[in-house]
């Protein structure tokens, strides 16, 4: 439910305005040219500073253990209106160490760190929540950025139990199996047409005239109301994945406000990307990245038996598409969880070895590993229900989308023929925003003045597939002073906290220090999966688990 109050008239403006219109989109330090929106988020920002977080323990309902703590921060839900409706985010953290090394002991030193303040993190979706983040500071490659930062994550508006949408039942949205053809019949796609318009018609349905201000420029502005409320005078971020987006937006809207910014898996800034071309050359990346997979898996015929060749292995694959077809496993994996599943795979490589075991057990008449891994949980049925809400909500306001049929299906027939693994697929996704009822915004251009902003971190990989490499180049343009660290002849999606060693030692040296190299720098890709089964291994699978409760797939 939505939280409600309002509010008397502001006073005074006091200090942080004269820090905030230095940021404002337009007018520069005229407050009376500022749009109404930036002077919104003056407003709003000076409330939250004046209020902060009270950190307590978090509710049960966030499934959060200590030393979490959780609180909340009052944003509007229209920027415009400061005085009207607030809506309510979510906020956790873990506070800095402000140490490492052992606690004392023989031979043993502590090392002193200084605290530099609260690092924002968000998992991009969008749709997805880092409230689970500040869990990073007990893994080994965030241990020293944990002692220098309170670590924060925040559920975005809309998600989780910020102020959430939903479109549709959890039950329905989740419904199993479904049918995933790679070249769809036209009555097909009249059926999916049909879907589309359903359920942008729910999206208004159970939202009403709130829907148009689930938007990433609105998010971004959440973002400095949260700064101020933590009691930053400045910024220090980290975004992935459609987390670099609105990120992006905030280093455009409030360049001053920023001290350290890290992207992690670059999202295509440019005004005529977003959101349709950005989607199609995604379903085109995902191909190459389907290939990697099936290269892999050939490498190690040996061990899977399933075909020494990439295409030997997409007709193994295609074998146990068509018998779910015919037969879901386990009833409800059919050849849409199995896409799905696959899909999996193209966002991380320590997929590869669970992926590649259950598609060749299948075919050995043992189904349990596919249906393990593919069948939809119904505990996760809300939560992926509202993910999509969120998902659709912004990604259709944010920007202008086709909205002839005939244009979506003469350019995904088109792709299909070139990258027919995800073209579809992300079709059907995207589909509502053809139909949508609701106001669409005209992107920001992204971008800044040289000497306006600090120096920022990118990081991307050569061959991700969800954010393809040259959104880095382009945001790198974009922001002058921002250094690129790329992972070459790797793919996978997002990489901060992850085992490439040499990204994480930039990383590291950025948020502590400052320091990047002259303008950027390459890392060799981390190693293979091993597909051979090792004993388990606790610390990786926590540290596994928690980079994709951080990075969810499926969104961007």
């Amino acid at each position: 439910m939505r939280a409600v109050a309002k509010y008397g008239a502001l006073a005074t403006l006091g200090s942080l305005v004269l820090s905030t219109l230095s940021a404002a989109p337009a007018g520069g330090a005229d407050f009376a040219g500022a749009s109404s929106e930036a002077r919104g988020t003056v407003i709003a920002a000076q409330r939250a500073a004046a209020r902060g977080i009270a950190f307590r323990a978090c509710p049960k309902a966030e499934m959060l253990p200590d030393p979490l703590t959780c609180g909340t921060v009052e944003v509007p839900l229209d920027y415009a209106r400061p005085d009207g409706e607030l809506i309510t985010l979510t906020v956790s953290r873990v506070k800095a160490s402000g140490r490492t090394g052992a606690a004392g002991g023989e031979g043993k030193a502590v090392e002193t760190v200084r605290r530099q303040g609260a690092l924002v993190y968000n998992p991009g979706g969008p749709g997805a929540s880092s409230m689970a983040f500040p869990l990073a500071a007990e893994l080994p490659e965030w241990k020293r950025i944990a002692t220098a930062y309170d670590l924060v994550g925040y559920a975005p508006r809309g998600v989780g139990r910020s102020a959430p949408l939903s479109c549709q039942s959890p039950a329905d949205f989740t419904k199993a199996p479904t049918l995933a053809p790679t070249h769809p019949s036209e009555s097909y796609k009249q059926e999916r047409v049909a879907g589309a318009k359903a359920y942008a018609q729910g999206c208004a349905r159970t939202t009403g005239p709130a829907l148009r201000h689930y938007t990433s420029l609105n998010n971004a502005r959440d973002l400095d109301v949260l700064r101020a409320a933590l009691g930053e005078k400045k910024l220090s971020f980290m975004g992935a994945s459609y987390g670099t987006y609105f990120g992006s937006l905030y280093a455009t809207l409030f360049p001053s406000h920023v001290r350290r910014m890290v992207f992690d898996s670059a999202v295509n800034p440019a005004q005529e990307q977003i959101w349709y071309r950005n989607n199609l050359d995604q379903s085109l990346a995902f191909e190459q990245r389907w290939a990697d997979f099936r290269t892999w898996v050939a490498k190690h015929d040996t061990t899977y038996r399933l075909g020494s060749t990439p295409d030997a292995v997409q007709r193994n694959y295609e074998r146990v598409k068509a018998a779910v077809t015919g037969r879901p496993a386990g009833g409800k994996v059919g050849p849409g969880q199995l896409h799905a599943a696959m899909l999996g795979a193209g966002y991380y490589d320590d997929y590869w070895a669970m992926r590649a075991t259950a598609l060749s057990e299948f075919l050995k008449g043992n189904t349990k590993p596919l249906i393990d891994q593919a069948t939809p949980r119904p505990a996760a049925a809300a939560d992926s229900e509202n993910g999509n809400a969120v998902y659709t909500a912004v990604e259709c306001n944010d920007a202008p989308w086709p909205t002839d049929w005939k244009t979506w299906d003469r350019d995904n027939t088109e792709l299909a023929t070139r990258a027919p693994f995800e073209t579809w697929d992300n079709a059907w996704m995207n589909l509502p925003c053809a139909f949508w009822p609701a106001p669409r915004q005209r992107p920001l251009n992204v971008g800044t003045a040289p000497g306006r902003l600090p120096p920022t971190l990118i990081l991307s990989a050569e061959r991700d597939a969800a954010t393809p490499y040259p959104g880095a180049l382009e945001l790198q343009r974009r922001l002058p002073g921002s250094v690129l660290i790329t992972e070459r002849a790797a793919g996978a999606h997002g990489l901060a906290g992850g085992p490439n060693q040499c990204v994480n030692d930039h990383l590291e040296a950025y948020l502590l220090t400052g320091k990047t190299p002259p303008h950027h720098a390459d890392c060799a890709p981390h190693p293979e999966p091993n597909p051979v089964s090792l004993p388990p291994d606790t610390d990786q699978e926590k540290r596994t688990d928690l980079r994709r409760r951080l990075i969810p797939n499926g969104h961007i």
